[in-house]
């Protein structure tokens, strides 16, 4: 079985996905609405997200997520706690052609000709290939028809201001849902195989 490319994204029901899990001055800089995730989280949900990174078999990022998880989740050696030890122990592959060289040990730097080697990536035997975060990654796979499912987390608030997951124009793709769940603080996913273009009335 070769692998899946699986996208897991925290989105707001407006369609942010910055900065879910606070404000960073450096990746962020001018924006104040960050955070808007973590309130929300309860430990179904958390579970829930902590089963998709167990389930991973190898991490792909965009830059800047890549970075960002690095700072946090790559100088934490609780190889129990079920976020730290999937990213610290599973290959880890980041879509950058402006990364020379990459500090977090089980790196590989991916450039160059991009759509070849994630297409190489899915070559290979394994279960999941998972996303998380890299929405402008997301935005580039979803154009490439490169997304085999995407699972969306979507917390109960509106926060008005922040970049969305999906650009203002761009393909247009049918999904079929796989799975629909919600957990106490109203937190809802959708899992979805996206399934050539939509038809219209």
């Amino acid at each position: 079985m070769t692998m899946k490319l699986i996208t897991n994204t925290q989105i707001t029901v407006d369609g942010v996905m910055q900065a879910n899990g606070g404000n960073n001055p450096e990746l962020d800089p001018g924006f104040e609405r960050g955070g808007w995730a973590l309130p929300l989280g309860d430990e179904e949900s958390i579970g829930y997200i902590a089963e998709c990174y167990q389930r991973a078999d190898a991490f792909l990022f965009g830059r800047r997520t890549y970075e960002l998880f690095a700072g946090y989740w790559g100088v934490k050696d609780a190889l129990d706690n079920p976020f730290s030890g999937a990213l610290n122990t599973r290959p880890k592959f980041v879509a950058s052609n402006t990364l020379s060289e990459a500090t977090w040990a089980g790196t590989t730097v991916l450039s160059g000709d991009l759509e070849a080697a994630i297409r190489e990536l899915k070559a290979r035997p394994g279960g999941e290939l998972q996303v998380h975060g890299s929405g402008q990654l997301i935005r580039w796979l979803l154009e490439r028809e490169l997304v085999d499912e995407m699972t969306l987390i979507v917390c109960p608030v509106i926060v008005g201001a922040g970049t969305r997951l999906f650009p203002d124009e761009g393909r247009d793709f049918a999904l079929e849902l796989l799975e629909s769940r919600t957990f106490p603080t109203g937190i809802t996913v959708q899992r979805y195989r996206p399934g050539g273009r939509p038809q219209y009335a």
